[in-house]
């Protein structure tokens, strides 16, 4: 009788317990991408152009999430998806990059490992194919965090990297973006260089690539690179290579990519400012970066978006301007691909 009895008992209790799905032992993995914030308008964005976005965006984040599906780090998923990104000349990265004043191109890029808290970034460099991989290099081969201009191109010799022509950036919608940009500057007739005021609409200031993942070992990683603001001048540097500012990782919090009007990311330490919210006052990911985007940054008058990541892959990508372009991609997930709210 005992025996029926503890016989019934275990046919119960195996039938009480819930099965769990093939994939629930598996460790959360996803990576989100961005190609910039700001007036992205509807009405001007043509069908063949909308295409042309969304299939290079699904491309980007299509090459981050096979590393990590195949278990690779979350350093080199960022690194593969913002390299797709910076060879097409949809976005101001790399090959999209957009000129300065004197006609030239300046590009910034910055990288950040989670789980060592390394960072690499390089700023003003004009020869290098690919600045994020730069931007790597002097986090793994040097003792630095920032290199500039000139020696950072110097840097670049010393391993290994071919210097590209400065033409090699060259693009037309570009250049009419400078002659638009330097008909408004000088047909304005008030400059307040603390960001108060500015000529330039808000696709002239933004324009900025990002890439934040989560690897299968629980590792975070965040990267960002741009060719800056159309018609800058005197070496001006953006928050894209500050980390901090425009890109910050660290394992069991978050990893952040920044795009928007760089001054103000700088100044209220976008990136940092997320993720210390998530870490000392215990906010979700999502409520974070919402109140630094949608409260304190608006507030102050900056405009702009983040793409963020936590440890257990929940993801936030608010931003404050008309569109991001966006992407991202969780374990056993097709790619969601938006650059409005609602699409």
């Amino acid at each position: 009788m005992k025996t029926k009895i503890k016989k019934l008992w275990m046919a119960l209790t195996l039938l009480a317990t819930p099965s769990l799905p093939s994939w629930a032992a598996e460790p959360p993995y996803a990576i989100v991408i961005h190609g910039g914030a700001g007036t992205i308008s509807k009405a001007n964005l043509t069908d063949e152009q909308l295409k042309q976005y969304r299939a290079k965006l699904t491309e980007a984040v299509n090459a981050g999430y096979k590393i990590l599906d195949d278990g690779g780090s979350s350093i080199d998923a960022v690194q593969a998806a913002i390299n797709v990104l910076e060879d097409s000349p949809l976005f101001n990265a790399g090959r999209g990059a957009v000129y300065t004043w004197d006609g030239k191109h300046e590009m910034d890029a910055s990288i950040m490992d989670g789980s060592t808290m390394n960072a690499g970034a390089v700023a003003g460099v004009s020869h290098i194919e690919h600045p994020i991989d730069l931007a790597r290099a002097v986090m793994e081969k040097s003792e630095h965090v920032m290199l500039a201009g000139a020696g950072a191109e110097e840097f670049a010799l010393t391993q290994g990297f071919k210097l590209v022509p400065a033409n090699t950036f060259d693009t037309e919608h570009r250049y009419q973006q400078l002659q638009d940009a330097k008909a408004k500057i000088a047909a304005a007739e008030k400059k307040d260089y603390q960001a108060k005021v500015n000529p330039l609409d808000l696709d002239y200031k933004f324009g900025t690539v990002g890439a934040v993942a989560l690897d299968k070992q629980g590792n975070l990683a965040a990267a960002t690179s741009t060719g800056g603001m159309t018609a800058k001048r005197f070496g001006r540097i953006g928050d894209s290579p500050i980390i901090g500012a425009g890109t910050y990782a660290e394992n069991g919090v978050c990893a952040v990519s920044a795009t928007g009007w760089g001054e103000y990311f700088i100044r209220y330490h976008v990136t940092g400012d997320i993720c210390a919210r998530v870490k000392y006052l215990h906010k979700s990911i999502i409520e974070a970066a919402d109140e630094v985007i949608n409260q304190r940054l608006i507030g102050a008058g900056g405009t702009g978006g983040v793409i963020a990541i936590d440890q257990r892959g929940n993801i936030a990508t608010p931003f404050n301007t008309e569109g991001m372009y966006r992407a991202s991609r969780k374990n056993g997930e097709d790619p969601l691909v938006m650059i409005w709210r609602d699409q």
